[in-house]
């Protein structure tokens, strides 16, 4: 159905987009139920098929898990349908984080937002070392690659914690070993 839509169905597309965003807890894929009922079920802009290639399109592709929502705009509308669906998807999350991120920084030295964000150091440490956990599981649960991940992991936390050394550098050392079948 690309590029098929009025001005008024591309407003429709831009504000259900924009309304989804603020549903969204999880990210964009969390909404895709309801995506689904409206584009396939309701107004019947994309099959079950089309809706589905969609997403699986985008999910194969390297990149954020957000990508999906453009490729379901420009099925339904080409690239004004793409931009519509983005910038509908984004628009109030980041608003509302900005807004969130000056009001807090504007008030940091108050007893709530120093509480608040001394309550939420842990949760983000122990996210990321659930991150990290899940990540390293696949290479030090094989015997193959154990002792190579195992060596790799202590390097790169020495590495973080005697260094000012950028993330990104200690990642593409990473991706160095295995490319070169260290790990």
């Amino acid at each position: 159905m690309s590029g098929a839509l009025s001005a008024a169905d591309l407003a429709d597309l831009f504000l259900r987009f924009l309304a989804l965003s603020l549903l969204s807890i999880g990210g964009a894929m969390s909404t895709a139920p309801e995506m689904h009922r409206y584009f396939v079920g309701e107004r019947g802009w994309l099959s079950d098929a089309e809706f589905t290639a969609s997403v699986a399109l985008a999910q194969a592709a390297p990149g954020p898990n957000v990508l999906f929502v453009p490729v379901l705009g420009y099925q339904i509308a080409g690239l004004f349908g793409a931009l519509a669906a983005l910038v509908g998807i984004l628009l109030p999350s980041t608003l509302l984080s900005l807004g969130v991120s000056r009001w807090g920084q504007a008030r940091r030295a108050t007893p709530g937002v120093m509480a608040f964000t001394s309550g939420f150091a842990p949760v983000t440490v122990g996210l990321l070392l659930a991150t990290g956990w899940v990540l390293a599981l696949p290479f030090v649960g094989d015997p193959a690659q154990r002792y190579g991940a195992l060596a790799l992991i202590g390097l790169t936390v020495l590495a973080m914690l005697r260094t000012r050394l950028a993330p990104i550098w200690l990642i593409l050392a990473g991706g160095l070993a295995g490319a070169f079948g260290l790990v």
